[in-house]
């Protein structure tokens, strides 16, 4: 496994400070699994996830989301042992190095958040809202975490089977708040809920396109929004584009999301990212 600084144990970065005082957070994306739709199986192995994390630490992220059982459109799951052992795996391998960056672990599931705030996670991303393993609640609550909570219409195995809304802004807006309220409910400070409008999760290209014109309605309910389009189906639909050509689009819808009100981008292009997004932002200051 490549080497790394391991005088010191992982020194969490403080995700507090920089939800705080930097006007959007870039989160790199690091998926460790064998079937994402677009960087499956290429850091599968710890030595390539570990060094993909430095790579996006690098590349001037200030958070990484670790991810270890695919939630792309059709896809079956993983058992709970198998995406343990995977997250386990990497947080221990990085939790002897000099990696600083906070960590978020996208999971469904209590058993791996458990692990994961154990091993140093400061945010838990659940693309179920809690729906899927109510416990995970308890578990950001018990230990004081961030929690992001995302709209998700069916479960990622059937979600894009024909999703239809009356008027998907209200209705994703509607169901978000009572995500959020059942986890203020559950011990978790607001401050520390962070609200997805879930894109791709269950929605049309048009639905797609319509929350992200309107953030700005998702902002007003005062939680802070994550936004996740990076090289998403809803680029190749209007363009055309295959996944390696999205970069563009992803850039585009996120230039947007920033000036409708989104905090935190999930991306899988950082550096460019934050070149994009920091220019787009000395307009927004002008405004």
């Amino acid at each position: 496994m490549t080497k790394r600084n391991t005088k010191n144990k992982i020194k969490m970065g403080n995700l507090q400070n920089l939800i705080r005082s930097k006007p959007f957070l870039i989160m790199g994306i690091l998926n460790i699994t064998k079937d994402s739709f677009y960087d499956g199986n290429k850091f599968f192995t710890l030595d390539k996830a570990v060094e993909r994390a430095f790579q996006i630490k690098e590349e001037g992220a200030d958070i990484i989301d670790i991810g270890a059982e695919s939630t792309r459109p059709f896809s079956e799951g993983i058992s709970l042992d198998e995406e343990k052992d995977r997250i386990e795996k990497v947080l221990s391998a990085l939790k002897q190095t000099s990696f600083d960056l906070p960590i978020s672990v996208d999971t469904q599931k209590s058993e791996v958040a458990k692990i994961a705030v154990e091993l140093g996670a400061e945010m838990i991303n659940d693309v179920s809202a809690g729906r899927s393993d109510p416990k995970l609640l308890d578990i950001v609550s018990e230990n004081k975490k961030y929690i992001v909570l995302m709209h998700m219409k069916g479960t990622p195995k059937n979600m894009q089977v024909d999703p239809r809304y009356d008027d998907v802004v209200r209705e994703v807006k509607s169901e978000i708040l009572s995500f959020a309220e059942n986890a203020v409910k559950k011990g978790i400070e607001k401050e520390k809920i962070i609200i997805d409008p879930g894109i791709g999760f269950g929605k049309r290209t048009e639905d797609n396109i319509e929350l992200i014109s309107n953030l700005g309605q998702f902002a007003r309910l005062n939680y802070k929004i994550l936004i996740g389009v990076s090289r998403k189906s809803v680029i190749g639909k209007i363009t055309g584009a295959v996944v390696e050509e999205r970069l563009p689009g992803t850039i585009a819808l996120n230039v947007c999301a920033l000036f409708k009100g989104a905090k935190i981008f999930r991306v899988h292009d950082v550096k460019e990212h934050k070149q994009a997004l920091s220019c787009a932002f000395e307009v927004i200051k002008k405004r």
